[in-house]
């Protein structure tokens, strides 16, 4: 019985450290959206999902010339990427032109636009334990 009861409370004790895991504030300003026609999409993610697949976090607004700005909430410090497209046609995809050219404005954070595909390592940026702010210009 004894071990038992020592058991249990190693359990509570590791999910009370687990509910203890600070998460931060990630707020990215969008510059030099050119117009307000269809949306505007970030994700942002880790080096598993970059440029593979859906973001950590997937959040869209609809476009206004100028900025539009999104907050990701929740996020565990770490090492991440954000990437930003305004879907102008809203078919929730880029589009491209027939050369491969990207029809539709797009950025990464980094702000580095690298000859073709960007990388992790272009974008990537860190999560401490303090809220973070950051500015991505098409």
């Amino acid at each position: 019985m004894k071990k038992f009861g020592i058991l249990i409370a190693i359990c509570l004790f590791t999910l009370s450290l687990k509910a203890q895991e600070e998460t931060v504030t990630v707020s990215v300003t969008i510059e030099n959206v050119l117009n307000d026609k269809g949306t505007v999409m970030a994700s942002l993610h880790n080096s598993e999902t970059f440029m593979k697949a859906a973001g950590v976090i997937d959040l869209q607004e609809a476009a206004q010339k100028g900025s539009v700005t999104f907050t990701f909430e929740n996020v565990v410090p770490g090492t991440y990427a954000i990437m930003v497209l305004h879907d102008e046609n809203d078919n929730k995809r880029m589009d491209f032109e027939a050369n491969g050219m990207p029809k539709e404005n797009y950025g990464i954070s980094g702000n580095e636009m690298p000859m073709g595909p960007p990388t992790f390592a272009d974008a990537q940026f860190d999560v401490t334990d303090a809220d973070k702010e950051l500015i991505i210009r098409f």
